[in-house]
C-alpha cells in the first residue's frame, strides 16, 4: 500500500482546504474538486482559495484541480468527502463513475438529511460500499489552526487498520499528529453531536451565562454523548479520549467554532435565518440536531441538551425560556 494510493478531496470549504494542505505535505499530487468555478480559477492563478483559509499558499503543480466530481473520483483510490452534509446528496447526484474499489473517508461532521444517516452509513446503505472501505477523519482540530500550522491532532477511524495507518501517515506532519481507531460509527456520531453541543454552548454565552455554567454544560454534554452513542452502537470505547471529549471541548469553546458562533447569535436574539445569512460558513449542528432528535425517538437515550437545542431551532421556543428549564436538568 505504501506510496501507491492516490487521494482526492471533495469540497471547497475551510476543512477541505485544510485537508488538501495536509495531504500536499506528503503527496506528489492530489485531485481536488470544488463546485465553485470562480474559486477554482482563482486557486489556479493565485495559488490560494479566495473564500476559505486564504492565507494558505498551494503549489498548484501538486493539485489536479477540477469542477467535475467524476474526474476527481476517477483519479483517486482514496476519496475524502469534506462538504456540508446538507449538500452531499446533491453532489453525489452528479456522480456517473463507480465508487467500486475506492476507499471513502468522511471528513463531514453531520447527518445526511435525506436518509438521517451519518455519512459512512449513507455510503454503505445507498452505494453498497463495504464498511472496510469506509473511514472517518475527525479531530480535535480546527481548519484555521491547520492553516497557521499550530500543533493539531486528528483521529483516523477505519476497520482496515492498514488503511487507517496509511491515511494517518499521509495527513501527518510536524504540526499534525494523527492516531487511529476502529470505532468508525462512534467517532462519526461524536463528530456530529459535538456540533449540537457547541451550539448549546454558544446559546448559553449569548444569553449571558458564564464560565461556571459552561463547565457544567460541557460536563453534561460528554455524558449525554456517551449515552446516545452507546444506544446507537455498543462497543468498548473511552469517551474521554480526544476523538470524543477533545473534539467536544475544542468545538464548544473555540473562537473558530462556527457552531458556537451560530448558537451565540441565536442566544443574542437572532432568528435562525438571519444568523445563517450573516455567517459565511455552514453550521453543521443546525441540520444535525433535527436528525439526532428524530433518531433518538427510536433509541430513547436521555438527551436534555439535544432536546433543548431542537426546541429552540425547530420548535419555535425562546432560548431564554428553554435554558431556564435546562439548568434544572443538569448536574
Amino acid at each position: 500500500m505504501e506510496n501507491k494510493r492516490k487521494f482526492a478531496v471533495i469540497g471547497g470549504g475551510s476543512w477541505a482546504t485544510a485537508i488538501a494542505k495536509m495531504l500536499c505535505e506528503n503527496q506528489e499530487q492530489i485531485a481536488w474538486y470544488m463546485r465553485n468555478v470562480n474559486a477554482l480559477q482563482h486557486l489556479k492563478e493565485q495559488k490560494h482559495n479566495p473564500n476559505y483559509l486564504s492565507s494558505v499558499a498551494f503549489n498548484t503543480e501538486k493539485l489536479v484541480l477540477t469542477d467535475d466530481i467524476n474526474e476527481a473520483i476517477a483519479y483517486a483510490d482514496v476519496v475524502i468527502f469534506a462538504i456540508p452534509s446538507a449538500f452531499l446528496s446533491d453532489e453525489l447526484l452528479k456522480m456517473t463513475v463507480s465508487l467500486e474499489g475506492k476507499t471513502i473517508f468522511s471528513a463531514i461532521k453531520g447527518i445526511v438529511p435525506e436518509t438521517s444517516l451519518i455519512v459512512g452509513e449513507h455510503f454503505h446503505k445507498t452505494y453498497s460500499i463495504p464498511y472496510d472501505k469506509i473511514g472517518v477523519i475527525t479531530g480535535p482540530c480546527h481548519a484555521e489552526e491547520v492553516a497557521m500550522e499550530r500543533l493539531s491532532y486528528l483521529t483516523i477511524a477505519c476497520s482496515d487498520r492498514e488503511m487507517a495507518k496509511y491515511v494517518a501517515k499521509n495527513v501527518s506532519s510536524y504540526y499534525i499528529k494523527a492516531k487511529i481507531t476502529d470505532d468508525i460509527i462512534g467517532t462519526e456520531y461524536a463528530a456530529v453531536l459535538k456540533n449540537i453541543y457547541a451550539i448549546a454552548a454558544g446559546m448559553a454565552h449569548g444569553l449571558g451565562y458564564g464560565d461556571n455554567f459552561q463547565a457544567v454544560l460541557m460536563s453534561n454534554a460528554i455524558r449525554e454523548m456517551k449515552r446516545f452513542i452507546k444506544q446507537v452502537h455498543k462497543m468498548k470505547r473511552n469517551i474521554n479520549n480526544s476523538a470524543y471529549l477533545g473534539d467536544l471541548l475544542v468545538t464548544g469553546y473555540s473562537v473558530f467554532s462556527r457552531n458556537r458562533m451560530f448558537g451565540n447569535m441565536i442566544g443574542k436574539g437572532y432568528t435562525v435565518k438571519s444568523a445563517q445569512m450573516e455567517m459565511s460558513m455552514v453550521a453543521e449542528g443546525y441540520y444535525a440536531v433535527k436528525s439526532a432528535y428524530k433518531l433518538n425517538q427510536m433509541y430513547q437515550a436521555k438527551t436534555p441538551i439535544i432536546d433543548a437545542v431542537y426546541q429552540i431551532l425547530y420548535g419555535g421556543k425562546e432560548a431564554k425560556d428553554v435554558f431556564k428549564k435546562l439548568t434544572d436538568k443538569l448536574n
